[in-house]
């Protein structure tokens, strides 16, 4: 339907992103999906109904001009921003002896530049809208792993989602943090029984969403039941 939601998922290719990109849809959003992997990107889209119902967009989310772009697309595509989720990222080798200074480097930028380029780029649609910011944080922005960056990063994230919380408070925009711990993604590309899967964190993006308007679910913290920490 035309007055269908709009959902603009980041890191949209693979994994929680794809997930939730599954689950909006079949919630009844319409969707704008972005990630640097285009080829599956476009596939997923092709699969959730192609232009009409999701919009594949090539997205460095480290650079503010792209982001600008991509929602300006979402704009004259759907006409509308509804929800947002903030969710590239990535972390394997994120160790301060195990990574390399231009891994670590790329690493802080996506993880959190990133997510500070999509807030700023979405912010003016999202009021418009009243809208919902979703940001994909972590377990390990809770708790410090030993020597991660990673964790360092999902730290600032933490503290991002409850900053932009302050800063939209009164818009009637919403803001959730997703906290997952282990996920079977290609983060941890093994398979291990006891871990999350993506569809698991989905049904949370979508719970929250579907909350009434003046419900803030700010923080969905979701482990596994195995998981010692």
């Amino acid at each position: 339907m035309p007055d269908d939601p709009v959902f603009l998922i980041t890191g949209a290719s693979s994994g929680i992103g794809a997930a939730s990109a599954r689950a909006a849809s079949q919630a009844g959003y319409r969707l704008v999906l972005a990630a640097r992997s285009t080829d599956r990107l476009e596939e997923l889209a092709g699969e959730l109904g192609g232009p009409e119902r999701a919009l594949a967009a090539w997205c460095d989310v480290t650079e503010s001009d792209d982001q600008q772009a991509l929602v300006q697309l979402a704009l004259e595509h759907f006409g509308r921003v509804d929800a947002v989720f903030a969710n590239a990222g990535f972390g394997r080798g994120s160790s301060f002896l195990g990574g390399t200074p231009e891994r670590m480097r790329a690493m802080v930028l996506t993880n959190v530049l990133g997510p500070a380029l999509t807030i700023r780029a979405t912010l003016d649609a999202l009021r418009s809208s009243r809208g919902h910011l979703l940001l994909t944080g972590s377990v390990a922005g809770h708790r410090a792993l030993p020597g991660s960056l990673y964790s360092a990063t999902k730290f600032a994230v933490t503290a991002m989602a409850e900053a932009a919380r302050q800063e939209l408070n009164g818009s009637g925009v919403r803001v959730t943090l997703i906290s997952p711990g282990q996920t079977e993604t290609p983060f941890f590309p093994d398979q291990v029984d006891w871990r999350l899967r993506a569809d698991d964190v989905a049904r949370a993006v979508v719970w929250a969403l579907s909350q009434p308007p003046h419900v803030d679910v700010n923080e969905i913290l979701i482990r596994p039941t195995a998981q010692d920490g």
